[in-house]
């Protein structure tokens, strides 16, 4: 049957599993958003496009399955650059779609043409280096291939976003909707060889480790490693450091739970693997600055390592491995732990793994850790709080990193998404929308007050949609990081870190939502007490002072 591009694009996003799409429409995408009024496909209208592109990614971080957004050409597809660039950095699965002049116009200055042509901009140019695959489509005769081409990739145990662009005219084109009979939509899943050498390798590695430790990261999440991390944590009483993005992975209140690992943390991870380690286990945890201290030699100096990771690009990136294997985590873990097993050999010592996790935590407790001051009492009593109101089942964007990472433990019930990928202000709110589009349950975006006026047109987004939110604003005035680093290397030379906020009480009725302004611990009580956190929209501004720092350094 003869059926338009347009129509073709929406039933292949069908195929696909994809249940939502973020967006804006515009002239030259009106065939799609046509195809889409007859489609069970839930379009949203999102009130900037980079907050669709951010929605898009909370939606595919919570769900952890495709994602999309879509915009028309010109400045709607360059407004998508942020988020979508966000969603590069995190290996998100988003198919974005993206409209253009016809082509019979190409390079004649068609209004917001980004063909390339006759100097206007060329938009597959710039999202070259955010995607992992760009491609206008001019002609319907390579139409299957394209598609299976964005397939592989989505599909992949190693995704990114990846953008089409279709020329308004070819959108109208006819063409047969037996080509999607040729386009693969279903995921293959491709099993380890549980007597792979390298995975015999890893069991005697562990096996023969006196102090190993695990270092778990976003990867184990993506594999669903969860429940067999903390099973080989248990079967030889290995304690766990996660990454920031793997907070959870463990419970944070486990008796071989370490926290996380990170500049901005506590510092127990990294004191008991200085301290202690002998051999590192790193399962799709990254290197990267934060985890690291700013690769910090401490952290690697007479240890063994080894790592499991499904991205080939990550392994021994920033280290030498003892042994480093591509793969899936779960998988290769699961003939780790048969391995193991079978040897029945001797669990590390529990007692003493307890005793020196005990005596490490024990520092951040006595003032050692970067925020534990006074002046931050209000941000540890309602991450406390919130800890206990909600032990599990509440999804959390975090933009502001620091306050959860030391205060909030994770449980394997919760779900925590802090704001990775390039660590863009005005990330929290609208990525939270679009998770709670994936999962229905207690959601919080917190964030600062800077990056809070980046994003908060987006509220509208959820007011038009009916869906709760918990918006926790740190109200200091300020640029807090900014402030902290000019405070601490530029002499105390402030310049435009600060600002006036507008009145959040005022904003949040014009919003037609809850307001709650925290300022003493009986304000955070009242808040649990009488609010409601899970069926309505709350902006809540907990108040912290603009002259206190948390004492790590961003920089050497």
């Amino acid at each position: 049957m003869k059926i338009q591009v347009s129509e073709l694009i929406i039933k292949y996003m069908e195929r696909l599993g994809i249940e939502a799409i973020f967006g804006m429409p515009g002239a030259h995408i009106l065939p799609v958003y046509d195809a889409l009024y007859d489609s069970d496909i839930q379009s949203i209208l999102a009130k900037h496009e980079q907050g669709a592109a951010f929605m898009a990614g909370g939606y595919a971080r919570a769900s952890n399955t495709i994602s999309a957004c879509i915009a028309t050409a010109g400045p709607g597809a360059t407004n998508l650059i942020t988020g979508v660039a966000n969603a590069y950095a995190d290996r998100l699965p988003i198919l974005v779609i993206t409209g253009e002049t016809s082509t019979h116009i190409f390079g004649k200055g068609g209004l917001q043409e980004s063909s390339g042509e006759g100097g206007s901009i060329d938009q597959e140019v710039l999202f070259k280096s955010i995607t992992k695959y760009s491609k206008t489509v001019e002609r319907t005769d390579y139409l299957a291939q394209v598609l299976n081409q964005v397939s592989t990739i989505l599909l992949s145990p190693n995704p990114g976003p990846v953008l089409l662009s279709f020329p308004f005219n070819v959108q109208k084109e006819m063409v047969d909707d037996a080509i999607l009979d040729n386009i693969k939509t279903k995921r293959r899943v491709h099993r380890v060889q549980e007597d792979f050498p390298a995975v015999e390798s890893l069991s005697r590695q562990i096996i023969d480790a006196n102090n190993p430790v695990i270092v778990a990261g976003y990867g184990c999440i993506k594999s669903g490693a969860q429940e067999i991390v903390s099973r080989l944590s248990e079967s030889m009483n290995i304690p766990v450091a996660t990454s920031l993005k793997g907070k959870g992975i463990i419970e944070e209140h486990a008796t071989l739970s370490l926290g996380s690992l990170g500049v901005t943390s506590n510092g127990n991870a990294y004191r008991y693997i200085v301290e202690k380690a002998d051999l590192l286990i790193f399962l799709g945890a990254g290197f990267n600055e934060r985890t690291s201290y700013l690769w910090d030699e401490k952290l690697l100096r007479n240890k063994k390592v080894v790592q499991i990771d499904n991205d080939n690009d990550q392994l021994e990136k920033v280290f030498e491995a003892e042994v480093a294997i591509h793969g899936d985590i779960k998988e290769i873990l699961s003939g780790v732990l048969k391995n193991i097993d079978k040897s029945e050999c001797t669990k590390k010592n529990i007692k003493e793994i307890g005793e020196n996790i005990e005596k490490l935590a024990r520092y951040s407790n006595a003032g050692e850790s970067s925020v534990s001051q006074p002046e931050f009492s209000l941000a540890e009593g309602f991450f406390t709080r919130l800890e206990k109101y909600f032990p599990e089942e509440i999804l959390l964007f975090d933009d502001n990193i620091i306050f959860a990472q030391n205060f909030f433990s994770v449980s394997r019930g919760n779900h925590y998404f802090p704001n990775s990928g390039i660590s863009s202000l005005g990330h929290a709110i609208p990525a939270a929308i679009g998770a709670r589009f994936a999962m229905h349950m207690p959601t919080f975006a917190i964030l600062g007050d800077g990056g809070f006026q980046m994003c908060c047109m987006e509220i509208m987004t959820a007011v038009n949609y009916n869906i709760p939110l918990n918006i926790v604003v740190f109200n200091n005035s300020t640029m807090g990081l900014i402030r902290k680093n000019q405070f601490q290397q530029y002499n105390k030379r402030f310049i435009n870190c600060d600002f006036i906020n507008p009145d959040f009480k005022h904003l949040a009725r014009s919003f037609g939502i809850n307001h709650k302004t925290i300022k003493t611990e009986s304000d955070i009580t009242d808040l649990f007490k009488s609010s409601d956190l899970e069926g309505s929209i709350n902006l809540i501004e907990i108040i912290i002072d603009k002259n206190a720092f948390p004492t790590y350094m961003s920089k050497r």
